[in-house]
């Protein structure tokens, strides 16, 4: 019997010892949860910050407040971003948002400019560019025409005129693409770039973007009118074609070429064989760029979103962004004004391409520009 009742205490006093433990171990109970109102309230409290913690690098130094939406949270975050920029020469910012340290140091007379025209636009499109950036970066810019013009002449020492047709054709335009071509090589220079004269060039920011590259490795920068490859019909004998499709930058956007990549480029590309290159896609200069680059040497487009035509709706570029635009444009979108939408030193109807406005926004110095002008 006294062998039974010491098994009953010994089982009591583990099943007391287990109870005990339990409870220690157990974690605590929840604490009250606030309504999903109040829960949302905390949520931007957070988001704001608290109070009196240290402002974050870059994005301002404004007392904190109270946040009562997200949308609003958002719409003051993308405030700050925009108001903090990117830092005065730094590392220009490609399409998908990196940021690229510069690759190696860039004058201007390193990069050879060419702006195509035609003898019937000098007037109306050339003087505009010559007034605005062409003015600040003559040593840099040569323009590419089919006509003499003593008026432009006395402007820039930089015209030379191809004697190539006037006509909007794919062999006029190809032939003054040679021309541009063979012009470079002969510069020695360390970038070719491609602009149409309905472009405005931001200079510094082109300078800040091909800094990023080396000029000896083979990059071709621009971007692409078309969201597929262009499908072509190559000639590869007589009467023997076979299909072929490749990216190509658009040259009412601008596009740059390495030197290293031009050199490999001559064999399709100098003295009269961009021609006949073009001739065997029989598809236009920047069409045939594009062939020559990704088709035949494999060296693949690198697209950039600072390149701009009026083939894209011009309006969407923030003004607040402009400084970091290498290319803008205008022109016709969807039968409509296509220009940069901003508020400038000039009207719609006095600066239609808005190109004197984003110029005195950039060089706010330039005589002609306004001094109480609001951007």
């Amino acid at each position: 019997m006294l062998k039974r009742c010491g098994r009953r205490l010994l089982l009591a006093l583990a099943g007391a010892l287990l109870a005990c433990l339990l409870v220690l171990t157990a974690d605590p109970p929840p604490p009250p949860q606030p309504a999903p109102a109040e829960r949302g309230r905390r949520a931007l409290r957070s988001l704001a910050g608290p109070v009196g913690a240290a402002p974050v690098a870059g994005l301002g130094t404004a007392p904190a407040r109270e946040v009562r939406s997200l949308s609003e949270y958002f719409s003051g975050l993308a405030r700050a971003r925009r108001d903090a920029g990117p830092p005065p020469g730094g590392a220009p910012r490609p399409a998908d948002g990196a940021l690229r340290p510069p690759a190696e140091p860039l004058k201007p007379r390193d990069v050879f400019i060419a702006v195509k025209t035609t003898k019937k636009f000098h007037r109306a499109r050339l003087d505009l560019l010559l007034e605005t950036w062409i003015s600040r970066h003559k040593e840099m810019t040569f323009i590419f025409t089919d006509g003499e013009d003593e008026v432009l002449a006395r402007h820039t020492d930089n015209v030379i005129n191809t004697n190539c047709s006037a006509a909007h054709s794919r062999q006029a335009l190809s032939c003054k693409m040679a021309v541009e071509y063979d012009r470079f090589i002969e510069s020695g220079r360390k970038w070719f770039c491609h602009v149409d004269d309905d472009n405005y060039v931001n200079v510094r920011a082109l300078l800040r973007l091909l800094a990023s590259y080396p000029h000896k490795q083979d990059v071709y920068l621009g971007k692409p009118s078309l969201d597929r490859p262009i499908q072509a019909t190559e000639r590869v004998g007589e009467g023997e074609v076979r299909p072929v499709h490749f990216w190509f930058a658009t040259g009412g956007a601008g596009f740059c070429i390495s030197r290293g990549l031009a050199l490999k480029m001559s064999p399709w590309a100098s003295g009269g064989h961009f021609l006949s290159t073009a001739e065997r896609i029989r598809l236009p200069d920047d069409c045939t760029i594009g062939y020559i680059v990704e088709a035949l040497l494999g060296v693949p487009l690198t697209r950039s979103g600072l390149f701009h035509s009026h083939l894209e709706n011009l309006q969407q570029v923030p003004a607040s962004e402009l400084h970091e635009q290498v290319t803008l444009s205008y022109g016709m979108f969807e039968n409509k004004r296509n220009a940069i939408h901003m508020k400038g030193a000039f009207s719609v109807e006095t600066d239609p391409s808005r190109f004197r406005s984003i110029h005195c926004h950039l060089y706010p110095d330039t005589p002609w520009c306004p001094r109480t002008a609001v951007f």
